[in-house]
């Protein structure tokens, strides 16, 4: 099973990791504005950290369909203050940005990765992800079609799997050759983003496709509007049985790191995989 190296830390080889989930947003659609206040949000980050994170992933401009985009200098008053208070935690601490500018500045406060749902396509947010690959940190690279604001009018692949594929393909070879080693990199086919119900679940049945590239296939499932679609559930805190069946369903299908809001749940889910799980599996 493939891991990663982020700042000094190496998350788990012999189970899958699960990231959890602080957004300091007043719009994410799981939980928009319950963790807004600096107070909240540390304290939510520690509790996800007791209920058994093996990192964190905080963000502060949301990237739901549909999402007002933020300016670097909000999205860092957000962001700083929880940074701060929670790299004492014991976890590598994940930044989900877009913006340069952030990335420089969290890399330099001690983030362990940067996680693009853009995948680093913008030169300068791709010279931003070296800079700090150099100083250990890890990059999490995302697919997505569009922009948050468009990316769910009608989406169109003539083969969804492989176009993702060779997308997230391009992406890890152009940081290798910019010496950020495999070690430092997973990859995310970006579920919902830029995705109808049907692709995302092509995307979920094929996630086998991506191990090939050697490097820890990260699934974001959780509470997703695919899920919704799939249960009838509208209110995502009522999607937790099928964000658990999510999870499950990428782990047998290879993805090594679990990106949730329910981190105890989703610890028990994997407890009982793992328990259970074949020696050639």
């Amino acid at each position: 099973m493939p891991t990663m190296l982020l700042r000094g830390y190496r998350l788990p080889s012999d189970r899958p990791a699960v990231m959890g989930i602080v957004n300091v947003t007043p719009d994410s659609f799981a939980d928009g504005g319950r963790y807004l206040e600096p107070a909240a949000a540390i304290a939510h980050a520690r509790e996800l950290v007791a209920e058994g994170a093996d990192i964190l992933d905080i963000g502060a401009e949301s990237t739901r369909p549909g999402a007002t985009p933020v300016s670097a200098d909000e999205e860092l008053a957000r962001l700083l203050p929880l940074l701060e208070a929670v790299l004492g935690l014991g976890v590598p601490v994940s930044v989900d940005t877009m913006k340069p500018q952030v990335m420089h500045a969290v890399a330099a406060r001690g983030a362990a990765m940067l996680n693009d749902v853009r995948g680093f396509r913008d030169a300068e947010a791709f010279a931003a992800a070296v800079a700090a690959a150099r100083q250990g940190v890890g990059l999490a690279i995302m697919h997505m079609a569009g922009e948050p604001r468009t990316m769910q009018a009608a989406p169109s692949y003539a083969d969804v799997n492989a176009e993702v594929d060779a997308w997230l393909a391009e992406r890890v070879a152009a940081f290798v050759a910019a010496g950020v080693a495999p070690a430092q990199i997973c990859i995310d086919p970006g579920f919902g983003f830029g995705k109808n119900l049907q692709h995302n679940l092509a995307l979920l049945r094929g996630l086998e496709r991506l191990t090939r590239h050697g490097v820890p296939v990260l699934a974001g499932l959780s509470r997703k509007s695919m899920l919704g679609a799939l249960t009838g559930r509208s209110d995502p805190g009522q999607r937790l049985a099928a964000s658990l069946a999510g999870a499950l369903i990428a782990v047998k299908n290879g993805a090594t790191i679990l990106r949730v809001h329910d981190v105890a749940a989703t610890r028990d889910a994997l407890a009982v995989w793992c328990a259970t799980r074949t020696a050639d599996e």
